[in-house]
């Protein structure tokens, strides 16, 4: 048997889940790592979104790489691949020019924090957006930008998983925020998974 890892968003969180967390092999937190603390300390992977003006704001302010969960850290995951993001800019000039920073990448910006801190940096690759997004048309999303970090780190660390029949956990997820990404798309798809025993929610009863 594998590694046991958890991917711990930045939702709710059950009672009792941060003994469960800090006992894993692999724990992974996204961006400014909410979820630490009340879900938990241990922290091994801080997936990041590269791009954009969250991408912006933490690979600028050196308040998000003295955060402890960035400092305990050794990798940084950058969820968008700047090649997938390029290709996406034009069209949303056309469909959404609000969006006109949206596909910015901070991807070096990252490679370099990491690099400066003895991480490792990994940007996690196209395909595995695309084959969220092949998933995700099964259950009939409303139009949508683009997946969410959560979403596409689950999709990661399955594959990781796989190699070594490792156990995969998710807590923390409560799929909802921003409207450019398919959150109930998501819930259904994670529900799936976790019906086919892919995956594992962590709830405390």
């Amino acid at each position: 048997m594998g590694q046991k890892i958890v991917v711990v968003g930045n939702g709710d969180i059950p009672d009792g889940a941060n003994a469960l967390i800090d006992v894993a092999d692999l724990v992974i937190r996204f961006n400014d790592c909410r979820s630490f603390g009340r879900g938990g300390v241990k922290t091994d992977i801080v997936a990041v979104c590269n791009t954009g003006r969250p991408g912006k704001s933490m690979s600028e302010e050196p308040q998000w790489r003295s955060l402890q969960p960035v400092q305990a850290a050794s990798t940084i995951w950058s969820v968008r691949d700047p090649a997938k993001f390029l290709d996406m800019r034009s069209g949303l000039k056309v469909s959404n020019p609000e969006l006109d920073d949206f596909c910015d990448d901070y991807s070096d910006a990252f490679a370099v924090i990491a690099s400066d801190n003895g991480k490792q940096h990994q940007i996690i690759s196209r395909d595995i957006h695309e084959r969220a997004d092949g998933f995700l048309a099964a259950y009939s999303p409303e139009p949508y930008i683009c997946p969410s970090s959560g979403l596409i780190a689950i999709f990661q660390v399955l594959d990781m998983a796989a190699k070594d029949q490792g156990q995969v956990f998710i807590t923390g997820f409560g799929h909802q925020g921003w409207a450019g990404h398919p959150f109930q798309a998501e819930k259904q798809l994670v529900d799936t998974f976790a019906s086919e025993g892919k995956l594992v929610r962590i709830s405390i009863e």
